[in-house]
């Protein structure tokens, strides 16, 4: 394994100065979002070299682009602002291929109409699941044109909420482009510290062969989110578990201030040490 940051992390909105930051701060890889390169997320036009001339400044730096933010409400209610963001969607994959982004990550989303990663009471109906499969079959569709794998991440507030319900996804799709994003913060509340180990286990019995990119949050004992290790969550417990299925990605913090980067990356390198 080893660390690596989201780029939106830093306020920087040019690849130059982002890779310059990762860099001086000591991380080997990044999640990228295209607003790390001035752009919107998803944007409506994919300006040409933007993504490329990326992709070169990343290998010059020595940074591997361990993925490239796809994120939209998958589960939507609305069907005009679903279609809209499909079409956002192809210019995100097409930068990902031009940046030798290898995945693209997704949000299965929320039947709520003012926060994607807040739960709504229609998230568990079949017309909640029927959309975000016709998402998935359509981005999956796209993602093979472009020859990229897509991981989603399961969210307590979106519709793929746990490890077992993403396992149903993955067995019903059964697409070898679509794989997982563990972060092992998203599987705990305040109410569970005390059985995390049981349910990081559990997680990555169910999902491991499928992990393709881990996510190291931490959050304290109040559920706000702070550095790697500084919090509540056994971040430790949770590489040994990455370790033992053979996953040697990316290990990506997020969460933090700007401020806290250089000193969380010495966390994340240690953690990455764990065997």
């Amino acid at each position: 394994m080893h660390p690596a940051i989201f780029s939106r992390t830093y306020a920087a909105k040019s690849a130059a100065e982002v890779f310059r930051a990762i860099k001086r701060d000591g991380y080997h890889g990044a999640q990228m979002n295209l607003s790390s390169l001035g752009l919107e997320s998803l944007p409506l036009e994919l300006p040409e070299s933007v993504a490329e001339q990326a992709g070169a400044l990343a290998r010059e730096s020595g940074i591997r682009i361990a993925a490239l933010s796809g994120t939209y409400n998958m589960a939507h209610p609305d069907p005009n602002y679903r279609r809209e963001m499909c079409r956002r969607f192809i210019n995100v994959l097409q930068a990902a291929q031009r940046m030798d982004a290898p995945i693209v990550t997704l949000c299965t989303g929320s039947r709520n109409l003012h926060n994607m990663w807040e739960s709504h009471p229609e998230n568990t109906t079949p017309s909640a699941w029927g959309d975000l499969r016709h998402e998935l079959d359509f981005a999956l569709r796209e993602a093979e044109k472009q020859n990229l794998i897509l991981a989603i991440e399961p969210e307590p507030g979106n519709v793929i909420c746990d490890a077992p319900i993403a396992r149903k996804l993955l067995n019903e799709i059964a697409s070898p482009r679509l794989k997982i994003i563990l972060d092992a913060a998203n599987l705990l509340s305040l109410k569970t510290l005390s059985k995390q180990r049981d349910i990081m286990a559990e997680a990555i019995d169910l999902l491991g062969p499928d992990i393709v990119l881990a996510h190291a949050k931490d959050f304290d004992a109040t559920g706000k989110v702070v550095a790697p290790t500084t919090g509540v969550v056994d971040l430790r417990w949770f590489t040994h578990l990455l370790g033992r299925t053979g996953y040697d990605g990316a290990l990506i913090g997020h969460g933090f201030e700007a401020a806290q980067s250089a000193s969380s990356v010495k966390a994340l390198q240690r953690l990455c040490e764990i065997v």
